[in-house]
């Protein structure tokens, strides 16, 4: 048949959907959308899930502390069966970055979700259970371990 097509169809396998083009930037390692002339980068808010084993006192302490945050969207789960919130699959696969609280908990990770995590973005912390919900020196960890993660989006908010 005619392969011209009228100006109103369009050939749906050239587009791509704008997730896949952020997906496939970081990929590549590169910006979505890129910078053109002396525009600046669009940011974009980065959905982050904070783990932690029991879901008690540090995950839901930073999921607090950057709740009403511009460029952060934010979750907290444990990877013990008795968490207040246990991560479900469903996180995962919301989440553009993990923020452990200890190794263990990247390995749990990795463990029980393996397809989930196989691509995703996950960092650990390296926060002791040590602190108490919104204790001073545990806003202070996390600040400092999120400024390293996500260094474009923690000053921001």
């Amino acid at each position: 048949m005619n392969d011209d097509l009228s100006p109103r169809e369009k050939k749906w396998s050239d587009l791509y959907l704008r997730s896949e083009k952020l997906h496939r930037a970081k990929q590549l390692g590169m910006e979505y959308p890129r910078v053109q002339g002396h525009h600046q980068i669009e940011q974009h808010a980065v959905n982050v899930l904070f783990i932690c084993s029991k879901n008690r006192w540090r995950s839901p302490t930073a999921e607090k502390m950057y709740t009403d945050h511009d460029l952060i969207r934010v979750r907290s789960a444990g990877t013990s069966r008795s968490a207040n919130r246990v991560v479900r699959s469903g996180d995962l696969k919301w989440a553009d970055v993990v923020i452990a609280m200890e190794p263990k908990h990247v390995s749990r990770l990795r463990a029980d979700f393996p397809g989930e995590t196989r691509y995703l973005d996950i960092h650990c912390a390296d926060i002791p259970d040590d602190y108490r919900f919104m204790d001073p020196e545990l806003q202070s960890l996390i600040a400092d371990a999120v400024a390293r993660i996500l260094p474009d989006h923690a000053s921001n908010g």
